[in-house]
Parts: structure tokens; sequence; C-alpha cells
């Protein structure tokens, strides 16, 4: 007889979210849609030193995220950001540093 041991969980939110800004062409992709709203992986392309191909990678573990989402218009896919993981992943931030200032000998900036 065998056993089915379960896959392992998928990464938490804050954990796609963490794993996606950790590149830095992917916060480049961000800075871009934020800056001039949303684009095409080629208009992405356009601004940032990546092939259309790169980005378009790129944007899609920034969709697995949550971090953007492409609209279809016509033949082209659009891309927005969605700032709402990222508030998420700040307010996770936020507590982890008041949990470490309560901490004894914590070095203060």
């Amino acid at each position: 007889m065998t056993r089915h041991t379960p896959p392992p969980p998928g990464p938490s939110a804050d954990e796609a979210v963490f794993a996606a800004l950790a590149d830095p062409t992917r916060r480049a992709v961000l800075d871009a849609l934020a800056a001039h709203g949303p684009a095409t992986a080629t208009g992405l392309a356009r601004r940032l030193p990546v092939t259309r191909q790169a980005v378009a990678k790129h944007l899609a573990v920034l969709e697995r995220a949550g971090l953007v989402a492409g609209r279809r218009h016509g033949r082209e896919v659009r891309y927005l950001p969605r700032p709402d993981p990222l508030d998420a992943a700040a307010r996770h931030l936020t507590r982890l540093a008041d949990a470490w200032r309560s901490l004894p000998g914590t070095v203060a900036p």
C-alpha cells in the first residue's frame, strides 16, 4: 500500500509579494507602471534595459503575486499596478519592525 503525500502548501501571499519584489527588474517594472500608468509588455520594454520577452516573464511573476493585473484591449494586454498586496506586505513589515523595537538591546536609528 502506498501512501499519498499531499503537495507542500504554496507560498503565502506575503511570500509571493516579497519574492516578486526581490528582483530589481520587477521593481523597475512596477516603478514604470506607477510613473506612467497602464502599459503593455512592449511599452515597458521600451523603458527598460530588457527584452519584451523578459518583461513578459517578469509581469507573469508580478501577476501571480497579485501586484499587477493584465486587462485585454483588442490584441494587447495592458498591465496596471495593484497596490493592495503591497499594502499588506508593508503592514507585515511594520508589525515586524514594531516587534523588534520592543526587544531589549535593539539599536535605535
